[in-house]
């Protein structure tokens, strides 16, 4: 029989983005690893997060 999971039993991460918890999806099971974000909407803020550039002032 398969293993259940329940939502009290899955695994947790903190998104690097907004810093919310999100719990692992069955659609990230092969590369749960690498995963950093909780969202395609954090995965695009996070991005140009990391394009902005300063002010020279």
């Amino acid at each position: 029989m398969a293993k259940r999971y329940t939502k009290s039993t899955l695994p947790e991460k903190t998104c690097a983005a907004c810093g919310r918890p999100f719990a692992w999806r069955k659609k990230w099971a092969r590369d749960w690893d690498q995963v950093k974000t909780c969202s395609e909407r954090c995965k695009g803020d996070l991005r140009r997060k990391g394009r902005a550039i300063p002010s020279s002032s």
